[in-house]
């Protein structure tokens, strides 16, 4: 049974920072990449993709609205996104989810999801 379970979401000040985890079982991460994405209030059902990291070679992807701010990493059988200088646009729920192969910022290509974490960002 394929799992993906998010954690680390929470209330934060902008100017914070976060690290969300993504932790993965019932697959193999050598075989899938792992994206982050965003489900926003302004975005109603739509999930923006914030980041991913292939599957082999480590090759990161990020939104334009997130380079410099956000790291993708992983390790065994966990992904990382390390959230710095966080602003009230962050505010959302972020799902991770696993694709076959490389790594993409399109939610359709995405097979397995998790149920998200919310991270709101507000004084």
């Amino acid at each position: 049974q394929v799992q993906l379970v998010e954690s680390g979401g929470d209330l934060v000040q902008p100017g914070g920072s976060l690290r969300l985890s993504c932790e993965v079982s019932g697959l193999r991460l050598d075989y899938y990449a792992i994206g982050w994405f965003l489900q926003s209030p302004g975005l109603g059902k739509e999930r923006e993709g914030v980041s991913a990291i292939s599957n082999n070679d480590g090759r990161t992807l990020y939104a334009d609205s997130v380079k410099g701010r956000f790291t993708i990493s992983r390790d065994e059988n966990t992904v990382h996104l390390q959230m710095n200088s966080l602003k009230p646009e962050d505010t959302g729920v972020y799902f991770c989810a696993a694709h076959l192969r490389e790594a993409t910022l399109n939610h359709y290509d995405y097979d397995y999801w998790g149920q998200g974490t919310q991270v709101t960002v507000a004084s």
